[in-house]
C-alpha cells in the first residue's frame, strides 16, 4: 500500500513516525509538502500548497498512491479530501461539508444539540454589542472562541472582561461564539471514523497555556501524556456511545458523512462529560503520544477507515507504556514570531533509547520531544533529557508536563 501524507507539521511527522513503527515500509510513504525532519524518513514533495486541491491531486496521482491521509484542518476545509475522492482515491480525511465540524463552532453547536450531546451553553454573535450582552450573561471566566479556524489560538479564557472583548473584536468579522465556562480535567479522546462506525484511540491529556503552571496565553498545546490513570471506568465507551457515535450518526443524516479523525476535545464535570470542541482531523501534540503506544497496523486502520470497513475488524490496540511529550517553541509564541533560526542537538536527543522527535515548523511550536517508558516518571525523564539536549535561541518549553501524574 502505497501512502501519502498531506501536511508539514509535527503531528504528520508523528503519523509517519507510526506508520514505520507498525508495519509500513518507509519507501511506500511520501509527505507533501513535509519537512526536513520528515524527509530524513521518507520522501517529500516540497513546496506545494497543502490546501491546493490541484496541487495534491497531482502529487497523488504521480506518486499512485493507494490511500491519503490528511493531516492539518486547513486543507480539510478547503475541500482537499473531496477532490482526490473524486478521483477514486481512497482518503482518510472528512469532506467539505463534513470538516465544517472543526470548520465553524456554530456549525459545531447545531450538530450537537441535534444529536442531544452534552456541551456548555453559548450565544453566536456577530456584532461587539451581541458579544457584551453575552459575556454579561454568562459572566466571569469569559470564554470567547472564533467561530472559524484559528490555529488554535482563536480562544480564550480570561476573567479579564477588556482582555476578552478585545479578544472577540480580533475574530468578530468572521463571528465568535460565547460560551459558559465549564470547570473541571479535560481530556482528548480521538475516533476512527468510517462514516457510520467509529472506533476510540486511547485517551490523551494536553496543555493549553503557554508557561509553567497552566499561566499564559493558550497555544496550540505544549505538551500531552498518554494514557489518563485517572479517569473512571467506562469513560471511552461512555464517550463513544454519547458522544462520537451520535454526532457521526447525525452528519449521516444530513448527507456529510464522516470519514477520517474525529478528535472530541471534552471536560470532566461536576454534571458529567461535556464537549468543549471538535476537531476534524489528529491534534497536535496528542498525536505524538497516542500514535507512539499504538500496537495495532496503522496502515491498516486508516485504510478500514477510509473504506468504510471499521466494522468487520479488530478495535485498536494500545501498549500499556506511558508516553510523554514536550514542544519547544520559539521565542515569543504565541503571542509574537521569532525569526527562523537553527535548531541543535536533534540526533542527540534522538540517540536516547524510547526518545523520539517529530519536527514541526521553522516557528511556533519548532519540535516535538517524546518520551516512552513503563512509569510517566521514566517516560517525563526521558522526554526532558531528550529536550536538554536541544538547543534553539530564545525557545522555550514547559518543566511540568505530566508532573502530577503518576
Amino acid at each position: 500500500m502505497r501512502i501519502l501524507i498531506v501536511g508539514s507539521g509535527a503531528r504528520e511527522h508523528a503519523i509517519v513516525k507510526a506508520l514505520i513503527r507498525t508495519g509500513t515500509a518507509k519507501e511506500n510513504i511520501v509527505c507533501a509538502p513535509g519537512n526536513e525532519g520528515i524527509a530524513r524518513e521518507v520522501e517529500i514533495r516540497p513546496g506545494i500548497d497543502a490546501t491546493d486541491r490541484l496541487e495534491v491531486v497531482k502529487i497523488a496521482l504521480e506518486e499512485r498512491v493507494d490511500l491519503a491521509v490528511i493531516g492539518p484542518e486547513a486543507p480539510l476545509v478547503a475541500g482537499v479530501a473531496d477532490a482526490l475522492r473524486e478521483q477514486g482515491i481512497a482518503v482518510f480525511g472528512p469532506n467539505q461539508d463534513a470538516a465544517q465540524l472543526e470548520g465553524s463552532k456554530n456549525f459545531a453547536k447545531e450538530i450537537m444539540a441535534s444529536a442531544e450531546v452534552p456541551t456548555g451553553m453559548a450565544h453566536q454573535c456577530t456584532t461587539m454589542g451581541e458579544v457584551e450582552a453575552a459575556i454579561d450573561q454568562f459572566g466571569a471566566p469569559y470564554v470567547v472562541k472564533a467561530d472559524g479556524l484559528a490555529a488554535g489560538k482563536g480562544v480564550i479564557v480570561t476573567e479579564d472582561r477588556a482582555a476578552a472583548i478585545a479578544h472577540a473584536e480580533n475574530y468578530i468579522s468572521g463571528g465568535v461564539l460565547v460560551e459558559e465556562f465549564l470547570s473541571g480535567q479535560e481530556v482528548s479522546l480521538f475516533f476512527l471514523a468510517d462514516g457510520k462506525t467509529v472506533i476510540p484511540l486511547s485517551p490523551a491529556q494536553d496543555f493549553k497555556r503557554a508557561f509553567d503552571g497552566d499561566q499564559g496565553p493558550n497555544t496550540g498545546g505544549m505538551g500531552a501524556y498518554s494514557p489518563i490513570p485517572w479517569l473512571p471506568e467506562g469513560f471511552v465507551e461512555e464517550v463513544t456511545e454519547r458522544i462520537a457515535q451520535p454526532v457521526i450518526n447525525e452528519l449521516a443524516r444530513r448527507g456529510a458523512d464522516f470519514v477520517g479523525l474525529l478528535y472530541c476535545g471534552l471536560i470532566v464535570t461536576e454534571r458529567g462529560v461535556k464537549v468543549i470542541e471538535f476537531n476534524a482531523r489528529f491534534g497536535d501534540p496528542e498525536t505524538q503520544v497516542v500514535l507512539r503506544r499504538l500496537t495495532s497496523n496503522l496502515a491498516d486502520l486508516l485504510m478500514r477507515a477510509a473504506t468504510g470497513k471499521l466494522d468487520v475488524g479488530p478495535a485498536a490496540e494500545f501498549s500499556a507504556r506511558k508516553a510523554v511529550t514536550v514542544v519547544l517553541a520559539s521565542e515569543g509564541y504565541p503571542v509574537s514570531a521569532a525569526p527562523v533560526r537553527e535548531v541543535t542537538g536533534i540526533d542527540s536527543a534522538e540517540s536516547i533509547d524510547d526518545v523520539e522527535v517529530c519536527k514541526a515548523s521553522p516557528i511556533g511550536r519548532v519540535l516535538s520531544v517524546v518520551g516512552c517508558g513503563d512509569s510517566f516518571q521514566e517516560a517525563r525523564t526521558l522526554a526532558y533529557e531528550g529536550m536538554s539536549r536541544i538547543h534553539l535561541e530564545g525557545g522555550h518549553y514547559r518543566s511540568d508536563i505530566a508532573a502530577k501524574v503518576s
